[in-house]
Protein backbone atom coordinates (compact mmCIF):
# COMPACT_ATOMS: atom_id res chain seq x y z
CA UNK A 1 0.00 0.00 0.00
CA UNK A 2 1.05 3.65 -0.72
CA UNK A 3 0.41 6.53 1.07
CA UNK A 4 -2.41 4.42 2.70
CA UNK A 5 -5.14 6.73 4.49
CA UNK A 6 -8.37 5.96 6.65
CA UNK A 7 -11.38 6.30 4.82
CA UNK A 8 -13.47 7.78 8.12
CA UNK A 9 -10.92 9.38 10.20
CA UNK A 10 -9.48 11.53 6.81
CA UNK A 11 -12.95 13.42 6.70
CA UNK A 12 -13.42 14.52 10.36
CA UNK A 13 -9.87 15.83 10.65
CA UNK A 14 -10.73 19.72 10.56
CA UNK A 15 -7.93 20.75 12.23
CA UNK A 16 -5.44 18.84 10.61
CA UNK A 17 -4.08 17.29 7.31
CA UNK A 18 -4.43 13.39 7.67
CA UNK A 19 -0.73 11.90 7.44
CA UNK A 20 -0.88 9.02 4.39
CA UNK A 21 1.55 5.94 5.48
CA UNK A 22 3.52 3.07 3.30
CA UNK A 23 2.46 -0.90 4.05
CA UNK A 24 4.18 -3.51 2.91
CA UNK A 25 3.85 -7.09 4.44
CA UNK A 26 5.12 -10.36 2.92
CA UNK A 27 6.81 -13.11 3.52
CA UNK A 28 10.17 -11.30 4.87
CA UNK A 29 8.08 -8.93 6.79
CA UNK A 30 4.96 -10.97 7.78
CA UNK A 31 4.87 -9.73 10.73
CA UNK A 32 5.07 -6.16 11.79
CA UNK A 33 5.98 -4.99 14.91
CA UNK A 34 4.91 -1.41 15.15
CA UNK A 35 5.91 0.73 18.54
CA UNK A 36 5.13 4.51 19.84
CA UNK A 37 3.84 6.36 21.68
CA UNK A 38 0.17 6.92 22.92
CA UNK A 39 -1.82 9.16 20.53
CA UNK A 40 1.05 8.37 17.75
CA UNK A 41 -1.31 6.59 15.39
CA UNK A 42 -0.38 3.07 15.61
CA UNK A 43 -3.81 1.77 16.11
CA UNK A 44 -5.30 4.40 13.41
CA UNK A 45 -2.87 2.61 10.80
CA UNK A 46 -3.05 -1.02 11.74
CA UNK A 47 -7.05 -0.32 11.11
CA UNK A 48 -6.63 1.22 7.82
CA UNK A 49 -4.54 -1.20 6.55
CA UNK A 50 -7.61 -3.96 7.23
CA UNK A 51 -9.92 -0.81 6.01
CA UNK A 52 -7.80 -0.71 2.59
CA UNK A 53 -7.91 -4.56 2.40
CA UNK A 54 -11.64 -5.22 2.99
CA UNK A 55 -12.45 -2.51 0.49
CA UNK A 56 -10.28 -3.91 -1.93
CA UNK A 57 -11.93 -7.44 -1.79
CA UNK A 58 -15.41 -5.67 -2.18
CA UNK A 59 -13.89 -4.22 -5.87
CA UNK A 60 -14.16 -0.57 -4.14
CA UNK A 61 -12.05 2.45 -4.93
CA UNK A 62 -9.77 2.02 -1.87
CA UNK A 63 -8.05 5.69 -0.03
CA UNK A 64 -4.44 5.38 -1.20
CA UNK A 65 -2.23 5.87 -4.17
CA UNK A 66 -1.39 1.98 -4.99
CA UNK A 67 -2.23 -0.80 -3.44
CA UNK A 68 -1.91 -4.37 -4.34
CA UNK A 69 -3.82 -6.81 -1.64
CA UNK A 70 -3.80 -10.20 -2.07
CA UNK A 71 -6.57 -12.10 -1.55
CA UNK A 72 -7.71 -13.25 1.73
CA UNK A 73 -9.53 -15.95 3.68
CA UNK A 74 -10.30 -13.43 6.81
CA UNK A 75 -9.24 -10.26 8.48
CA UNK A 76 -8.82 -11.33 12.28
CA UNK A 77 -8.97 -7.98 15.23
CA UNK A 78 -7.47 -8.09 19.01
CA UNK A 79 -8.26 -4.06 19.54
CA UNK A 80 -9.61 -2.48 22.48
CA UNK A 81 -10.79 -3.48 25.60
CA UNK A 82 -13.97 -4.08 26.79
CA UNK A 83 -15.31 -7.31 29.34
CA UNK A 84 -18.58 -9.31 29.32
CA UNK A 85 -19.52 -9.53 33.21
CA UNK A 86 -23.17 -10.87 32.09
CA UNK A 87 -20.95 -14.33 31.77
CA UNK A 88 -18.13 -13.73 34.47
CA UNK A 89 -15.45 -12.80 31.87
CA UNK A 90 -13.01 -10.21 32.59
CA UNK A 91 -11.42 -7.35 30.25
CA UNK A 92 -8.10 -9.99 30.04
CA UNK A 93 -10.77 -12.88 29.39
CA UNK A 94 -11.87 -11.24 26.55
CA UNK A 95 -8.49 -10.42 25.45
CA UNK A 96 -7.12 -13.69 25.85
CA UNK A 97 -10.18 -15.57 24.46
CA UNK A 98 -10.38 -13.13 21.27
CA UNK A 99 -6.84 -13.85 20.91
CA UNK A 100 -7.14 -17.69 21.25
CA UNK A 101 -9.63 -17.83 18.30
CA UNK A 102 -7.12 -15.73 16.17
CA UNK A 103 -4.40 -18.56 16.82
CA UNK A 104 -6.60 -21.44 16.35
CA UNK A 105 -8.69 -20.01 13.53
CA UNK A 106 -5.83 -17.88 11.31
CA UNK A 107 -4.35 -19.19 8.15
CA UNK A 108 -1.13 -18.31 6.20
CA UNK A 109 -3.85 -16.18 4.20
CA UNK A 110 -5.30 -14.27 6.61
CA UNK A 111 -4.80 -10.46 7.86
CA UNK A 112 -4.04 -10.00 11.70
CA UNK A 113 -4.22 -7.11 13.77
CA UNK A 114 -3.52 -7.07 17.12
CA UNK A 115 -3.23 -3.78 19.36
CA UNK A 116 -1.58 -3.76 22.73
CA UNK A 117 -1.95 -8.24 23.44
CA UNK A 118 -0.90 -8.89 26.87
CA UNK A 119 -1.79 -5.18 28.33
CA UNK A 120 -4.60 -6.24 30.90
CA UNK A 121 -2.52 -8.40 33.21
CA UNK A 122 0.96 -8.23 35.43
CA UNK A 123 3.72 -6.82 33.08
CA UNK A 124 5.92 -9.95 32.64
CA UNK A 125 2.97 -12.24 32.39
CA UNK A 126 1.82 -9.90 29.82
CA UNK A 127 5.07 -9.56 28.21
CA UNK A 128 5.64 -13.02 27.99
CA UNK A 129 2.20 -13.67 26.29
CA UNK A 130 2.68 -11.07 23.81
CA UNK A 131 6.27 -12.56 23.46
CA UNK A 132 4.83 -16.07 22.76
CA UNK A 133 1.84 -15.11 20.07
CA UNK A 134 4.17 -13.24 18.12
CA UNK A 135 6.37 -16.24 18.14
CA UNK A 136 3.55 -19.00 16.82
CA UNK A 137 2.74 -16.65 14.46
CA UNK A 138 5.97 -16.76 12.73
CA UNK A 139 6.65 -20.58 13.43
CA UNK A 140 3.79 -22.45 13.08
CA UNK A 141 3.80 -23.08 9.13
CA UNK A 142 -0.25 -23.13 8.94
CA UNK A 143 -0.80 -20.26 11.34
CA UNK A 144 1.51 -17.46 9.50
CA UNK A 145 -0.52 -15.31 8.67
CA UNK A 146 0.19 -11.18 7.48
CA UNK A 147 0.01 -9.67 11.11
CA UNK A 148 0.36 -5.78 12.50
CA UNK A 149 1.40 -6.01 15.94
CA UNK A 150 1.33 -2.53 18.01
CA UNK A 151 2.85 -2.64 21.17
CA UNK A 152 4.46 -0.81 24.13
CA UNK A 153 6.39 -4.04 25.25
CA UNK A 154 10.10 -2.58 23.72
CA UNK A 155 11.04 -6.30 24.28
CA UNK A 156 9.27 -7.65 21.50
CA UNK A 157 11.21 -6.06 18.98
CA UNK A 158 14.30 -8.37 19.49
CA UNK A 159 12.29 -10.63 18.04
CA UNK A 160 13.80 -9.93 14.91
CA UNK A 161 17.27 -10.73 15.65
CA UNK A 162 15.78 -13.99 16.29
CA UNK A 163 13.11 -14.89 13.79
CA UNK A 164 12.89 -14.13 9.87
CA UNK A 165 9.87 -12.75 8.32
CA UNK A 166 9.45 -10.08 11.24
CA UNK A 167 10.49 -6.26 11.06
CA UNK A 168 10.11 -3.13 13.13
CA UNK A 169 8.40 0.04 12.60
CA UNK A 170 7.87 3.03 14.85
CA UNK A 171 5.39 5.53 14.88
CA UNK A 172 7.59 9.35 14.85
CA UNK A 173 7.52 11.52 17.13
CA UNK A 174 9.74 14.45 18.42
CA UNK A 175 10.84 15.96 21.91
CA UNK A 176 10.42 20.05 21.78
CA UNK A 177 11.11 21.84 24.81
CA UNK A 178 9.24 19.27 27.02
CA UNK A 179 6.69 18.84 24.79
CA UNK A 180 5.85 15.96 22.32
CA UNK A 181 5.29 16.64 18.65
CA UNK A 182 3.13 13.46 16.76
CA UNK A 183 3.74 13.31 12.94
CA UNK A 184 1.93 10.21 12.65
CA UNK A 185 4.45 8.68 10.29
CA UNK A 186 5.39 4.70 10.19
CA UNK A 187 8.93 3.99 8.94
CA UNK A 188 11.49 1.36 10.08
CA UNK A 189 13.22 1.27 13.28
CA UNK A 190 12.23 1.07 16.92
CA UNK A 191 11.00 4.01 19.35
CA UNK A 192 12.83 4.72 22.11
CA UNK A 193 10.29 4.75 24.89
CA UNK A 194 6.47 5.23 25.29
CA UNK A 195 6.43 8.23 26.44
CA UNK A 196 2.92 7.46 28.90
CA UNK A 197 3.69 9.74 31.47
CA UNK A 198 3.88 12.85 28.93
CA UNK A 199 0.47 11.90 27.35
CA UNK A 200 -0.64 11.64 30.94
CA UNK A 201 0.47 15.13 31.49
CA UNK A 202 -1.49 16.07 28.44
CA UNK A 203 -4.56 14.47 29.62
CA UNK A 204 -4.49 16.35 33.25
CA UNK A 205 -3.38 14.43 35.48
CA UNK A 206 -2.19 16.67 38.56
CA UNK A 207 1.63 17.86 38.21
CA UNK A 208 2.06 16.29 41.44
CA UNK A 209 1.32 13.06 40.03
CA UNK A 210 3.39 13.27 37.16
CA UNK A 211 6.59 14.40 38.73
CA UNK A 212 5.72 11.68 41.11
CA UNK A 213 5.35 9.13 38.35
CA UNK A 214 8.46 10.58 36.53
CA UNK A 215 10.36 9.87 39.65
CA UNK A 216 9.09 6.48 40.06
CA UNK A 217 9.98 5.70 36.32
CA UNK A 218 13.32 6.80 36.53
CA UNK A 219 14.05 4.21 39.60
CA UNK A 220 12.62 1.41 38.23
CA UNK A 221 14.25 1.96 35.24
CA UNK A 222 17.62 1.98 37.60
CA UNK A 223 16.64 -0.86 39.68
CA UNK A 224 16.77 1.78 42.38
CA UNK A 225 13.33 1.37 44.20
CA UNK A 226 12.82 -0.22 47.71
CA UNK A 227 9.35 -1.04 48.30
CA UNK A 228 8.04 2.17 49.66
CA UNK A 229 8.97 3.01 45.91
CA UNK A 230 11.44 5.35 47.03
CA UNK A 231 14.39 5.71 45.03
CA UNK A 232 17.63 4.28 46.43
CA UNK A 233 21.25 5.79 46.46
CA UNK A 234 23.27 4.83 43.70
Amino acid sequence: IREGRHPVLEQTLLDERFVPNQTELGVENQVALITGPNMAGKSTYIRQVALIALLAHTGCFVPAAVARVDILDRIFTRIGARDNLARGQSTFMVEMIETANILNSATDRSLILLDEVGRGTATFDGLSIAWAVAEFLLTESSRRARTLFATHYQELTQLDEIFEGVKNYQVTIRESNGQILFFHRVIPGVASKSYGIEVARLAGLPAQVVGRAREILSGLERKRLDLSGKSQGR
